[in-house]
């Protein structure tokens, strides 16, 4: 059986994407108003800022925070989550 080709070019997509002259606006990057030493397992009403509804740890895409900072928030959010401080 033949194979189906994609007559479809690059450029034309149904509209969908940006054009090239279009031009991307840049996220913004949220001002970090804690220390590091701040995230800690027993400040629950912080780290409840970076957990969805569902108690899923946001991605460092929505937190905008440095790598450093996101491990320690994913250690102290698993941490609070064993004392039973947050679900």
């Amino acid at each position: 059986m033949p194979r189906k080709t994609n007559t479809e070019k690059k450029g034309d997509r149904n509209g969908r994407g940006r054009s090239s002259s279009e031009p991307r606006t840049p996220r913004p990057k949220p001002k970090i108003e804690f220390t590091i030493d701040a995230l800690d397992f027993k400040n629950t009403n912080l780290l409840r800022t970076f957990v969805t509804d569902q108690g899923r740890l946001l991605p460092r895409k929505y937190t905008g925070l440095p790598a450093h900072y996101q491990r320690r928030l994913s250690r102290a959010v698993k941490r609070a989550r064993q004392m039973l401080l947050m679900k």
